[in-house]
């Protein structure tokens, strides 16, 4: 009774087995492609709200990369570097002597002493480390010129210490025989223990330890009151810090002689 439905559902039943088949090849071949889910249709109204939106953020973005992100700054003032000293020289006494009077002897001379030996203009000079600060190397480094400053002022130099005022040290020790072409040449700073500033000097020598009895002193400083004596063995001059001190806060620079020309 039932053979006609069979006989009308054949074709249709062939026809499925036949789409099954398909669907199953068709699987099989593209299973390493992604399955994509078909979303129900959007409406008109939504999509056109959903390009707005993306279409706004894109702008959004795109202003945010075009646009510069603006950091306040504090202005900064532009200083010069501050030069390291190449060695530090100052040497605390181990006492501390009264001064000795009447052979010209400053205090740290009670004793044997150390001392740094330097050349300014051919001139060797030797100054207790007692005295001395640091020594700083003028290569690459430009002196800050100050106006309205004697000739003897060279410039500042921004240290470790603070600005140091640089002295020109042949303008001081050999003022009688001074010329403009002795600033030429300045390698080193020397700074001053308790002073603000430094000795520009051409060359810095060595150290050497000093006998008090080997210095012929001077009991009597008249127009060079910095020079407190003479090595004859290292064929120097004995440099007394506080009494140039002395003599540069008197300004005593305006009685000096005038300085020869090159």
């Amino acid at each position: 009774m039932n053979r006609p439905v069979e006989l009308k559902t054949r074709p249709q039943l062939a026809l499925q087995s036949y789409l099954d088949a398909l669907l199953q090849d068709a699987t099989a071949e593209e299973l390493p492609e992604p399955i994509l889910v078909l979303e129900p249709a959007i409406e008109e109204s939504t999509l056109d709200e959903f390009q707005q939106a993306v279409m706004e953020e894109q702008a959004r973005d795109a202003q945010v990369v075009a646009s510069p992100i603006v950091v306040p700054i504090a202005p900064v003032e532009v200083t010069p570097a501050v030069v390291e000293p190449v060695v530090e020289v100052h040497l605390a006494p181990s006492i501390t002597p009264p001064p000795i009077t009447g052979d010209g002897r400053p205090s740290w001379a009670a004793e044997p002493f150390e001392c740094l030996l330097f050349d300014v203009a051919g001139l060797t000079l030797a100054v207790p480390l007692v005295c001395l600060g640091s020594i700083y190397s003028l290569e690459g480094q430009e002196l800050t010129p100050l106006f309205g400053q004697p000739e003897w002022f060279l410039g500042i130099l921004p240290s470790q210490a603070g600005n140091l005022k640089v002295l020109d040290t042949a303008r001081w020790v050999m003022p009688d025989r001074y010329r403009d072409d002795f600033r030429q040449g300045l390698q080193y700073v020397i700074s001053v223990q308790g002073y603000e500033w430094g000795l520009a000097v051409h060359q810095v020598s060595r150290s050497l330890r000093l006998d008090p009895n080997e210095i012929k002193w001077r009991s009597h400083r008249g127009q060079r009151p910095w020079l407190a004596g003479t090595v004859i063995e290292h064929m120097c001059a004995l440099l007394d810090v506080a009494e140039l001190a002395e003599l540069i806060a008197s300004g005593a620079v305006k009685e000096m002689p005038q300085s020869k020309r090159s």
